[in-house]
């Protein structure tokens, strides 16, 4: 088991998150917004605020804390932490209400770009001593006309078997369970890893002190982080899970789906495999 002296804490995931995000924003944030759109989308997240305090009656000490609680989310780097947790998973599914092809789900705080290029058969990049049960993962990415797409890139990442994030942790290896694989002139992949562990979200910060305020838990059932893309086509942003694993049923992230749940069986010599196969829409 990893000590506590090598644990991941809030600060260090946050900061971590945060420079990822700001490293990364110039594909996420919208150009010329109209101002009518502004006043309409914050007019209504106020008016939302104002009527939970006039329903609860806030008081003015509750009001304080809060507003500390906003800042020492702030200072901790914990925004990106916050938001993918709990308000990403309601973005996600206004958006699939206009998607074809595979099911969605959140990106997370814990993705790294520009990773490791891999064949479409290949192990995806591991310590000597990875712990964990041996996973295989295969499928096809095909058009919704049912095409195979040659060359898709699967940038694939997922924790390993303490919870534990690349580039999040201390002690991890830089590019730790992180790859793109390239599929075949088929679309086809074949990926050797290790199934992931559940994980919990940093509790040490403020985020994970809202949790234990409110009396909720801070679990993430076990899962693979995926961005599936080709050209043309339009990028899918999802995970996958596992039938039976743990937190399934109450993802604090609110992100899981019937539809992307995996089915695993024997492989040999205590290995898993699971099948899943990717449909991109056009872009």
């Amino acid at each position: 088991m990893t000590t506590a002296e090598h644990s991941p804490t809030a600060a260090g995931s946050g900061a971590s998150a945060t420079e990822s995000f700001r490293a990364g924003r110039r594909d996420h944030v919208a150009a010329d917004v109209p101002p009518e759109r502004v006043s309409a989308v914050v007019g209504a997240v106020l008016a939302g605020v104002h009527d939970a305090i006039r329903e609860h009656e806030v008081s003015y000490a509750e009001f304080q804390a809060a507003k500390q609680w906003l800042i020492d989310v702030g200072e901790g780097g914990e925004w990106p932490l916050f938001l993918d947790v709990f308000v990403e998973h309601v973005v996600e599914d206004v958006a699939a209400r206009s998607q074809q092809g595979t099911k969605g789900s959140i990106l997370g705080p814990y993705y790294l770009p520009d990773q490791r290029k891999l064949p479409a058969v290949a192990d995806l990049p591991a310590r000597p001593d990875e712990q964990g049960t041996p996973l295989v993962f295969t499928g096809q990415v095909r058009d919704t006309s049912g095409n195979p797409i040659a060359g898709a890139e699967l940038d694939l990442w997922h924790a390993d078997s303490e919870g534990y994030y690349s580039g999040f942790a201390p002690g991890i290896p830089e590019g730790n369970l992180r790859g793109v694989i390239v599929a075949d002139n088929q679309g086809r992949f074949q990926i050797h890893t290790i199934k992931p562990s559940p994980y919990q979200i940093p509790t040490d910060g403020p985020t994970g002190k809202l949790i234990t305020a409110a009396g909720w838990h801070p679990w993430r059932p076990a899962h693979l982080h995926l961005l599936v893309r080709a050209p043309g086509h339009r990028t899918i942003t999802t995970q996958l899970y596992f039938e039976g694993g743990e937190w399934l049923d109450s993802d604090v992230a609110e992100a899981t789906k019937p539809e992307l749940v995996l089915d695993l069986r024997p492989h040999g010599d205590g290995a898993l495999r699971a099948d899943y196969d990717f449909v991109l829409e056009p872009a």
